[in-house]
């Protein structure tokens, strides 16, 4: 109870701020989010005289923490709060990874809000998310040109609006190759990184997990063990069994935030299944990934109505072999291929996305400020 009070104290400081103190709003689900926001964060308070709210749901967000002279951060639930401060939002812009608005329990404000779509991962639109999950944004920040063509053939086939678009960029990829590093800071063994997605359909709720760990730890290889977030909130149990058996094994490692880069550097190869963080992992760092061959993540039984292969399904076999927990052996490992894709052909602005999402959300403020004043 004094919980929900403390966020209904957030909520409503946020909104008696003044008008032109919360123009800019960006909203985060979680600590994971905070790489993609902070750049954008960065540039817009260098670059202008704006204000910046930033409300979050997971009080160890760094973006919580985060101090400026025109920036102020708020923590909210992810529920009731939220969902009746999304009601009532009002400023000029609202920028989140959250897709699914006006859908379900979060909804458009009842006051005018400009709301920007902001990837936080390179899989197609149309397979992995649900049916309409982008249709209540007025603009979409596109990391390649996969989202261009998806977001305008969903928009041609279901007769939607067409939304405002950038082509943007992957600010976490624009960090992965920055950070790179020339070589692993241990060579001694060969550093395996189990990484796969979440849903009914994924390796650990499907009881792969410790199959895998098992296997690749019985190569003498060093492994690190990294599920998705929503597999930590749903499948607890199946990861706190694997981490309770190898966790005096000094050759596993257990990750628990993706936030993390370093187990992407450190390893020589990635293992995964529908995860996106796969994409990342080859495109960034031009290493190989297992994929275990099974069924898809499809989370809109409706894609097939939009004739496009989606990314994470066309460029698998470019990137590395899709094979059985069985059939993976030592010396197919040996034999992955590596630096195999030009990751400029599928990402926009590698290096530069920072830039030009800045660009656009400053014109945009200054727009809708124009068109208020007509």
């Amino acid at each position: 109870m004094l919980k929900t009070l403390n966020y209904i104290l957030q909520a409503n400081e946020f909104l008696r701020l003044p008008k032109k103190m919360r123009r800019i709003v960006f909203y985060s689900e979680g600590k994971n989010y905070w790489p993609l926001f902070k750049g954008l964060i960065d540039g817009i308070l260098d670059q202008s005289d704006l204000n910046i709210c930033y409300i979050t749901s997971d009080k160890l967000d760094p973006g919580f923490k985060y101090s400026g002279n025109l920036f102020k951060s708020f923590l909210i639930d992810d529920s009731y709060v939220r969902n009746w401060l999304f009601k009532n939002m009002q400023s000029d812009i609202l920028i989140m990874t959250m897709p699914d608005l006006n859908n379900y329990q979060v909804k458009r404000s009842k006051y005018p809000v400009h709301y920007i779509y902001l990837q936080h991962n390179l899989m197609s639109l149309h397979m992995s998310y649900r049916q309409g999950a982008f249709d209540w944004f007025d603009t979409v920040f596109c990391a390649g040109p996969h989202h261009v063509q998806e977001i305008r053939c969903l928009e041609e086939k279901y007769n939607l609006p067409q939304k405002k678009i950038l082509k943007h960029g992957y600010a976490r990829l624009d960090s992965i190759i920055k950070h790179k590093q020339l070589k692993k800071v241990d060579t001694s063994s060969t550093h395996a990184l189990f990484a796969p997605s979440w849903g009914h359909d994924g390796a650990i709720e499907m009881g792969l997990g410790g199959q895998v760990v098992e296997k690749l730890l019985s190569f003498g290889y060093k492994v690190t063990f990294r599920p998705h977030p929503e597999t930590l909130k749903s499948s607890a149990k199946i990861i706190n069994k694997i981490v309770s058996k190898y966790t005096e094994n000094k050759m596993f490692k257990y990750e628990k935030s993706v936030s993390s880069l370093e187990s992407f550097y450190q390893s020589d190869f990635m293992i995964s299944d529908w995860s996106g963080a796969a994409l990342e992992y080859s495109f960034g760092l031009k290493k190989p990934v297992i994929f275990l061959d099974l069924p898809k993540k499809i989370n809109n039984p409706m894609y097939k109505e939009i004739d496009i292969i989606p990314l994470e399904v066309s460029v698998r076999e470019d990137i590395g072999v899709v094979t059985s927990v069985d059939q993976i052996t030592t010396s197919l490992i040996n034999s992955l291929p590596y630096g195999q894709v030009n990751p400029e052909e599928y990402v926009f602005n590698i290096g530069k996305s920072d830039f030009y999402g800045v660009k656009y959300i400053l014109k945009m403020t200054d727009d809708l400020k124009n068109k208020k004043s007509e």
